[in-house]
């Protein structure tokens, strides 16, 4: 099993990235939320991938942290009604952190917000995953693996969000707003900092 591939990144889309490795191009289908914590064209990246057999087709998936991946298949695994265009697409509007969140709380509504996901499916995933959810998701080696995490940690990043729908923020804005405020910060940024980056845009 192909669990995790090293090379330099030749080209992105928001749902795509190519890395060349020896003499290989292969393409690697992304989230967004890993998408928009690659570096540009010409860097050395490493993903976490899986790998998706089936009879006509091999497909890539790559995650910026294994956490990301290891959920991905939990989704695909164990969610009647989600397959892998369904997971990344999921995977693309939240972070793994919102995700978890709203798994341990039942937020059905949230969940349900991701296109192509409906009610029965999110209550699906509640019901599939609640027992499995949990974990660090921090550790990312987008860049070749040589540095640290460059993402907050999962509590900050909860408790930011958490912060920004109470002022009443869309669950999934807030998401999003923290997200970029995180990889403008850095791993050390903390909930108060992420959620004053966020406010200020």
């Amino acid at each position: 099993m192909i669990t995790s591939i090293q090379g330099t990144l030749t080209a992105t889309t928001p749902l795509h990235a190519i890395i060349e490795l020896g003499g290989f191009g292969y393409e690697v289908h992304v989230p967004v939320t890993t998408a928009e914590k690659l570096p540009s064209p010409g860097a050395t990246v490493k993903l976490h991938t899986l790998v998706i057999y089936r009879e006509d087709a091999q497909t890539l998936y790559g995650f910026a942290s294994a956490a990301e991946r290891d959920f991905f298949r939990l989704m695909i695994e164990h969610v009647s009604g989600v397959g892998p265009k369904g997971a990344l697409g999921i995977m693309s509007r939240l972070s793994v952190s919102s995700l978890e969140n709203a798994i341990r709380a039942g937020d059905i509504a949230l969940l349900a917000k991701t296109p192509g996901i409906g009610k029965k499916t999110a209550e699906r995933l509640v019901v599939e995953l609640k027992a499995k959810v949990g974990g660090d998701t921090s550790t990312t080696t987008l860049g070749g693996g040589e540095n640290p995490s460059t993402e907050a940690t999962p509590s900050a990043h909860r408790d930011a969000v958490s912060a920004l729908i109470a002022l009443g923020y869309k669950a999934a804005d807030a998401d999003t707003a923290v997200r970029r405020s995180a990889l403008a910060l850095g791993a050390k940024a903390t909930a108060e900092t992420l959620i004053k980056k966020s406010l200020a845009g």
